[in-house]
């Protein structure tokens, strides 16, 4: 069994491109074509020097065709009734027309008057309506041409949109695979957010706690400052009482404080490592 082929979007756009004619252009050609061949036609309309039949050309040759008609027309009439009349003096017997007849042919005149007067209001009303179906399918075929055009640009706009499509995905399985928590499922994830949340509760109870105790905090800090300032004055007091008060010794002994200082060292760690050896507690 062959494999059955599908019509692809450029060969119907393609057909769509080829129907592309207005019919109603095609409908003059047999006018133009006889109106050439028998050479009767010397309007302005015929010797227009733009050849291509458009709906303008058209409808001035309609216009041009229709007053021709009726010259035609009323010669016809006047040529025939001339000849009429005129057999009618010259025959022999000659033709004599009563009363009865004239009214009777104006009878006829007046019916055939009326149904010639229906005729031309049908024909006015399927023009009418020739029209109007004409300007819809004129607005059809502009909707056509419209959409024509953006099948055209489809093609372009789905190979826009599907890379852009595998961009997202790649982005995406690049941030599942950075984060596994992104990745979960939808049972997992709410277990996830409410252990999250579970936290975030614990954590908002601890800073509360801190909170309430930074004032208490804060207050003995500010006494440990106002009482560490005093201190701080001794302690420097003290710390330059005693560098003087070595100075002083140091000039009274003429050095020898330093080279006993060295010996009591000496004699203090002796004592630690006896002390060790012979598990001597002092």
């Amino acid at each position: 069994m062959a494999p059955r082929k599908s019509t692809s979007a450029p060969s119907v756009l393609d057909k769509l491109r080829n129907m592309d004619e207005i019919s109603i252009i095609k409908l003059s050609d047999p006018i133009t074509n006889s109106a050439t061949e028998s050479g009767a036609r010397t309007s302005d309309a015929s010797n227009s020097s733009d050849s291509r039949t458009t709906p303008a050309t058209l409808e001035a040759d309609l216009i041009h065709y229709t007053e021709l008609f009726s010259k035609l027309r009323f010669s016809y009439v006047e040529q025939v009734t001339k000849e009429k009349f005129i057999r009618a003096i010259v025959g022999d017997p000659p033709l004599i027309v009563t009363t009865r007849e004239n009214f009777e042919l104006e009878q006829e005149n007046m019916e055939a008057k009326a149904r010639l007067k229906a005729l031309k209001t049908e024909v006015a009303e399927m023009i009418e309506e020739l029209e109007r179906k004409g300007r819809e399918l004129s607005a059809k075929h502009q909707h056509i041409k419209m959409q024509t055009t953006r099948l055209e640009e489809l093609p372009s706009q789905l190979k826009e949109l599907t890379a852009h499509i595998d961009d997202l995905r790649v982005a995406s399985e690049i941030s599942a695979s950075a984060d596994h928590d992104l990745n979960l499922p939808l049972g997992k994830t709410q277990d996830l957010v409410l252990q999250k949340q579970s936290q975030l509760q614990d954590i908002t109870r601890e800073l509360e706690a801190l909170q309430s105790k930074l004032p208490r905090k804060r207050k003995e800090g500010e006494r440990l400052l106002a009482e560490l300032g005093p201190l701080e004055t001794k302690q420097q007091t003290s710390a330059a009482a005693a560098r003087d008060a070595k100075r002083r010794k140091e000039a009274s002994l003429g050095g020898v404080g330093d080279d006993l200082e060295q010996r009591a060292r000496w004699w203090r760690a002796n004592e630690a490592v006896l002390t060790r050896l012979l598990n001597i507690q002092s």
